[in-house]
């Protein structure tokens, strides 16, 4: 039985996995527990997300990849190797062409890096693929086309925006202003505004929950109630917050990536800005999915904003989508 092909968008975050055929088949966080004391690695994935919280002294967690960089080659290495077995399954004969989305702005060393880690976990084939070229196919966008397209990726680490036209990248930006930050923005809130402790899981709930990027909204959610331990006593507390206070919480860190996607649309050529401003601007990534935030962009520099159907697996799709049509894309993938 020949092996799928297999797209993976290896994320700061989260990692997942697209094989042609069935989509979507794993999402896991990007993270590991080692043991010190035997110097093995005990959990990858979800099941070691669940162990972090209960670790005991002998163990530690290991987020191999931070701002869209690779830290720990060995343990990613390894966490990669789990995640293509995963995707695989116990079935398949064969091993499978792997294409792995990149951050743009990557060094040669770190491509070839990425490469070796990918035969050693067992691709037949590796193939590279700029994050915001995969974000943009899919997103849906045709970059074969000789038209300017505008896409922000927002991630975990990093937002990656790029001006791509006839399958290449015109100019990128990228900027370490992403998911995470905005998760730290509400922990910190939460501890000098209410005065209690959350965890970064907490500050992802209330950033789901009640996440926005307007104060006002049209289809408003409801408070979201928080529980934690009080910062000086330590009692519990019950809190409730509105989406209004995490929209005024978020502003400053929007704020930036606002600044960035203007300065990406200043470098633009003419010609390609013309396009823009005709066609949109492409969202994609967790970060897309905040409240609000595509009306935000909209109202503060008078161009569409696109939220990609699936704006979560858009990179992960454009990965798998891209391998799965070699012939067409072939000059994307390097």
């Amino acid at each position: 039985m020949p092996a799928k092909d297999i797209g993976i968008d290896l994320g700061t975050r989260n990692s997942l996995v697209f094989s042609t055929g069935k989509g979507i088949v794993l999402r896991e966080p990007s993270v590991v527990v080692y043991d010190k004391d035997t110097e093995k690695i005990r959990a990858i994935g979800e099941e070691a997300r669940q162990m972090a919280s209960h670790l005991t002294s002998n163990m530690e967690v290991i987020w191999p990849i931070r701002r869209g960089v690779i830290v720990d080659y060995n343990v990613m290495e390894k966490m990669l190797k789990y995640f293509i077995s995963q995707a695989m399954g116990r079935r398949a004969f064969r091993k499978p062409r792997v294409s792995i989305s990149v951050p743009s702005g990557i060094t040669e060393i770190e491509r070839k890096a990425i490469e070796e880690a990918a035969y050693q976990s067992g691709a037949r084939e590796v193939f590279l693929v700029d994050e915001p070229i995969a974000a943009a196919i899919g997103a849906g966008v045709d970059i074969t086309k000789p038209f300017g397209n505008l896409i922000v990726d927002i991630g975990g680490g990093t937002t990656e925006i790029a001006v791509i036209s006839l399958g290449g990248i015109v100019s990128n930006k990228s900027i370490r202003m992403a998911g995470d930050d905005l998760t730290a923005d509400i922990v910190e809130y939460m501890r000098r505004q209410h005065n209690v402790k959350v965890s970064e899981r907490m500050a992802e709930r209330i950033k789901i929950n009640v996440g926005s990027a307007l104060t006002v909204l049209e289809d408003a959610p409801e408070d979201y109630v928080v529980h934690g331990p009080n910062q000086m006593t330590a009692l519990p507390m019950e809190v409730p917050v509105s989406y209004q206070e995490i929209a005024h919480c978020l502003d400053k860190s929007i704020s930036k990536i606002e600044a960035a996607i203007l300065s990406a649309l200043e470098q633009t050529p003419p010609e390609l800005y013309a396009d823009i401003v005709k066609n949109g601007i492409y969202l994609a990534g967790g970060g897309a999915m905040l409240r609000g935030l595509d009306k935000r962009l909209r109202d503060k520099m008078n161009i569409q904003f696109h939220i990609a159907e699936d704006p979560l697996h858009a990179v992960a799709k454009g990965t798998g989508v891209a391998l799965k049509n070699i012939e067409k894309f072939n000059f994307l993938i390097r």
